[in-house]
C-alpha cells in the first residue's frame, strides 16, 4: 500500500493476505494502483507460463464445453516438526517469526500459502470475461483438522473444501501437510465436451518465475497495462474463504467473510507483545475447533 501511494510499480509474493480485513485493503490499494497506471506483478506464476496460458484460454474457449466442474489439489509434503515450545525460548513474536510457516496471522495456513496457487487455477478459469471481481465462489464448506503429532503451531495439516460459484458450478479442493499421505499437486477442469489438466503441453516458454519479471519490466518500459493485484488479491481471499469454512465447519459465504472476516495480525508488534496464539503450559499452541470456532 504504502510503495503505491508513492507511486512505485510492485512485485508482491503471494498469498497477499492472511485474513479479509488484508483482503479489503489490498482490493483498495488495487483500485489505487489502476487510478495512477502502476504496474502490479503477484507471485502466482502460473500466468505466466505458456501452457497454463494456453491451456486456460482452451477452456475460455469453448474446448471443454461447458464446465461442470474443477478439482484443485495441493497434496504434499509435511508440516514443519516443532515439537513443543521450548519454555526458555525468549520473545514470542521472535519464534513465531522464525517459524512463519506455522502460525496464522502469518501463514494463512497451507490453503492460503500453497494452495492458492490450485485455487488461483479454478478462478481463472471461471474468469472468462477478464474481470476477476466476479471471478470466485459465492460460499464454501469443508472440512479440515490436524492429525499430525508434531506441534505446527495454530494451523490445521489438511482441508477439504467445497466451493461453489454464482452459476453453480463446484470446485473440490484438498490441501495437505500429512505425512504418508497420497499426494498430488495438480488441478483439473471437467466440461461437457471433455477434461483437461487446465494446461496446454503443446507450447512452452521461458520460466515462469523469471518471466513474470521480465513481464513487470516490460509492461513499465512500453506502459502495458498491468495489475495482477486483482486475481492475487481474489484468489488469495478464496483460499481464506475456504479456511473459514474448514476451520468453522459451516457454510460461509463470499460477501459474509468478506465484510465481516475478523482480523488475524496481532494487536501491537512488539518482541514482548502477545501474539495471537500463545502456548499453553505445554508448550502447546491451541488451535481452531469446528463445531465450536466461529468464522466470524
Amino acid at each position: 500500500d504504502a510503495a503505491i501511494k508513492a507511486g512505485k510499480h510492485v512485485f508482491m509474493e503471494k498469498p497477499v493476505c492472511t485474513d479479509a480485513p488484508g483482503f479489503r485493503s489490498v482490493m483498495e490499494t488495487n483500485k489505487l494502483a489502476d487510478e495512477k497506471n502502476l504496474k502490479v506483478v503477484v507471485g502466482l506464476q502460473r500466468h505466466h507460463e505458456p501452457t497454463w496460458i494456453k491451456g486456460i484460454q482452451d477452456i475460455h474457449d469453448g474446448k471443454l464445453g461447458d464446465i461442470l466442474m474443477l478439482r484443485v489439489y495441493w497434496n504434499g509434503g509435511s508440516a514443519e516438526d516443532l515439537g513443543i515450545r521450548p519454555q526458555n525460548a525468549k520473545d514470542e513474536l521472535a519464534y513465531q517469526l522464525r517459524h512463519w510457516n506455522s502460525f496464522r496471522w502469518l501463514y494463512g495456513d497451507n490453503i492460503v500459502e500453497q494452495h492458492v496457487h490450485n485455487i488461483d487455477i479454478g478462478n481463472w478459469a471461471m474468469c472468462k470475461d477478464g474481470d476477476w471481481t466476479k471471478a470466485h465462489p459465492v460460499e464454501a464448506n469443508g472440512m479440515g483438522a490436524r492429525i499430525a503429532k508434531a506441534n505446527i503451531g495454530d494451523l490445521f495439516d489438511h482441508h477439504f473444501v467445497e466451493f461453489t460459484y454464482a452459476d453453480g458450478t463446484k470446485m473440490f479442493s484438498q490441501a495437505n501437510h500429512v505425512p504418508g499421505c497420497w499426494q498430488l499437486v495438480e488441478e483439473f477442469a471437467q466440461g461437457t465436451k471433455g477434461k483437461s489438466n487446465c494446461r496446454n503441453m503443446s507450447v512452452r516458454g521461458n520460466n515462469p518465475y523469471d518471466q513474470e519479471h521480465v513481464d513487470l519490466v516490460e509492461a513499465i518500459r512500453k506502459d502495458k497495462k498491468l495489475n495482477a493485484g486483482w486475481y492475487g488479491a481474489i484468489s488469495t481471499m478464496t483460499a481464506i474463504l475456504g479456511r473459514m469454512a474448514t476451520y468453522s465447519g459451516q457454510v460461509v459465504r463470499w460477501d459474509d467473510a468478506v465484510a465481516n472476516g475478523p482480523s488475524e495480525l496481532p494487536k501491537m508488534i512488539a518482541w514482548d507483545a502477545p501474539m495471537p496464539s500463545m502456548p499453553g503450559e505445554d508448550g502447546r499452541y491451541p488451535f481452531p475447533v469446528p463445531g465450536v470456532y466461529k468464522a466470524y
